[in-house]
């Protein structure tokens, strides 16, 4: 008997050592974390501005919320027609507007896990604008929205107005998440890291009915009412955000023309230095009345509804004096931290991200490449010169109505850039002119999303990425094995 246990014993000893062997070298690999495959989750914003509405799906990893850098942009899509301000007097029309994307984001999204989308809208100037107005309209225009969107198979988390802070926060949020500004992972330290402050971008913003800029300042943002509070990775920001309601370039341009029509008065043929020669447009007065940021009760503005017509004259210096005048640069005094209507604004700082209207702008005038000052004022004023004869026969697939209204564009956002935020010659290096971040449109839909569904943790992130480093745990399963191996083998030979 004691001759056929020894070499029993012998093997299940050979056999637990040959699994040790095998365990160790095993452990020498590199170990990945094994896991299910990542299951892909979805969210969905409208932006809905005062000139028109956009749709944007994002997705991710939801083994990776709270991570960074994970969420992507997966469809982006314009919605036909002007924004749904505009649909003020036929409130069901905005909601229908919203359709046609709404069936394409259905088409991205697995039909399984499309009642466990977030949904969200924004609206923001032109409601805001039209809440001013008439609250009971806006109230209106967003409740058919709300039904429209509650018809589909998603879930709606509801329709409101942001106001400009918000818009500008939020924006901010969206740049610095999509550029790795907040944490960043360091494969050599295996842990997360917080880049440099002075790497946090600032967020120029500029809409059809507002203007945004959002950064953050050498010390504390002295004026409350224009600070933003934000923990987000385990860090604090208090940053400067301030919205500039009726400065958007399309609101500009009414103030702008009203302005030029008040000052020709009781002329109906006004000179427009900012159109191109050959150029003309003809308004009706009622159209000043229609918005806030034309003031209605005006009693420059000429009784009646009569006509005007717009002249162009292609008077460069002209166009930027009188876009000049829709500014109050004397209500700051000698004050420095302040832009403009007695503003407060603390010195600039860091880079900045111009985007929206700032950026469509200026790639129409191929500035979107880091070029000097000095270059873009001359490509600025060599625009405003040339004749509407010029413009359309060299720009023929350009939007007719948009096409003569770049050079009053482009003074404006000069004039807002340098006289009213302070940059200058130097400054103006650090602006940057682009509408896409990595893969995905910059703007506020995605900060806001981020927001909401707390993607975006206030604790510093912990998890690490990748694998145990090999060594430790080829100790410590062959620590393990050699126990279970001991203990074995003690008991065989207890047993013999």
């Amino acid at each position: 008997m004691m001759a056929n246990k020894k070499p029993f014993t012998s093997a299940i000893i050979g056999t637990l050592v040959a699994l040790s062997i095998i365990a160790l070298v095993l452990s020498l690999v590199k170990v990945e974390d094994v896991t299910l495959p990542p299951t892909v989750k979805y969210g969905m914003v409208f932006d809905a501005g005062s000139s028109h509405t956009s749709l944007f799906v994002y997705e991710w990893d939801s083994d990776k919320e709270n991570d960074t850098g994970v969420v992507s942009q997966t469809l982006s899509c314009d919605v036909q027609g002007p924004g749904i301000s505009s649909y003020a007097y036929d409130p069901p029309r905005a909601g229908d507007s919203l359709r046609e994307c709404l069936d394409k984001a259905l088409k991205v999204v697995p039909a399984a896990k499309q009642r466990d989308v977030p949904a969200y809208l924004g609206a923001t100037a032109g409601m805001r604008l039209l809440r001013e107005q008439n609250s009971s309209v806006a109230d209106q225009v967003l409740a058919e929205v709300t039904k429209t969107m509650q018809e589909y198979p998603v879930d709606f988390k509801g329709a409101r107005i942001l106001t400009g802070e918000e818009e500008g926060a939020y924006g901010w949020i969206t740049i610095n998440y999509l550029l790795d500004s907040f944490t960043e992972f360091s494969p050599k330290a295996h842990t997360w890291l917080r880049p440099e402050v002075a790497n946090i971008f600032g967020a120029l913003d500029l809409g059809g009915a507002s203007t945004q800029i959002s950064f953050v300042p050498e010390g504390s943002v002295l004026n409350q009412n224009e600070a933003s509070k934000f923990t987000l990775y385990g860090y604090n920001y208090n940053i400067y955000t301030h919205s500039y309601l009726c400065y958007g370039q399309n609101e500009m341009l009414k103030r702008l023309a009203k302005e030029l029509i008040v000052a020709s008065a009781p002329s109906t043929r006004v000179c427009h230095p900012c159109y191109p020669k050959g150029y003309n447009e003809t308004v009706r007065l009622s159209a000043f009345r229609a918005s806030p940021c034309t003031d209605r009760s005006d009693a420059r503005l000429p009784a009646g509804d009569s006509t005007v017509t717009l002249e162009g004259r292609g008077n460069a210096s002209g166009c930027l004096a009188a876009v000049r005048e829709l500014f109050n640069f004397s209500a700051c005094g000698q004050s420095r931290d302040c832009t403009f209507d007695g503003v407060y604004q603390p010195p600039l700082r860091g880079q900045f991200i111009a985007f929206s209207a700032f950026y469509y702008n200026f790639k129409f005038l191929n500035l979107t490449e880091g070029q000097p000052l000095a270059t873009a004022r001359e490509a600025i004023e060599q625009l405003c010169t040339r004749s509407w004869e010029d413009l359309s026969s060299s720009y023929p697939k350009e939007d007719p109505k948009r096409l003569p209204k770049y050079c009053a564009n482009a003074n404006y956002i000069l004039t807002l850039l340098l006289d009213a935020y302070k940059f200058n010659e130097t400054s103006w290096k650090n602006i940057f002119f682009q509408m896409k971040a990595g893969s995905a449109d910059v703007g506020w839909t995605l900060g806001y999303m981020l927001n909401l569904t707390n993607m975006i943790p206030a604790e510093a992130p912990t998890r690490v990425k990748g694998h145990m480093p090999s060594l430790w745990a080829a100790a410590i399963t062959f620590i393990i094995l050699t126990l279970v191996l001991g203990l074995t083998a003690l008991l065989l030979l207890l047993w013999m």
